[in-house]
């Protein structure tokens, strides 16, 4: 059904949505897709840091504790 849709079709819906909610309204709203788009991108990259943070603290100390090393 979406396949035969084309850009008349298209252009036909964004003046329908157009007409029907406003400029302003439909601006503010891609404006808090942005707003939230921004927000996901930054959590993925804080997770990503957070993981490898982890990683390389539990690989800094592998080696096992022997009778030389303790003073």
């Amino acid at each position: 059904m979406l396949n035969n849709i084309g850009l008349p079709g298209l252009l036909l819906i964004a003046v329908v949505v157009l007409v029907l909610f406003g400029r302003g309204k439909i601006s503010s709203l891609m404006g808090e897709v942005g707003k939230g788009i921004t927000s996901f991108k930054k959590g993925v990259n804080e997770g990503t840091k957070e993981l490898e943070d982890q990683a390389v603290e539990t690989a800094k100390d592998v080696t096992p504790e022997s009778d030389k090393d303790k003073v």
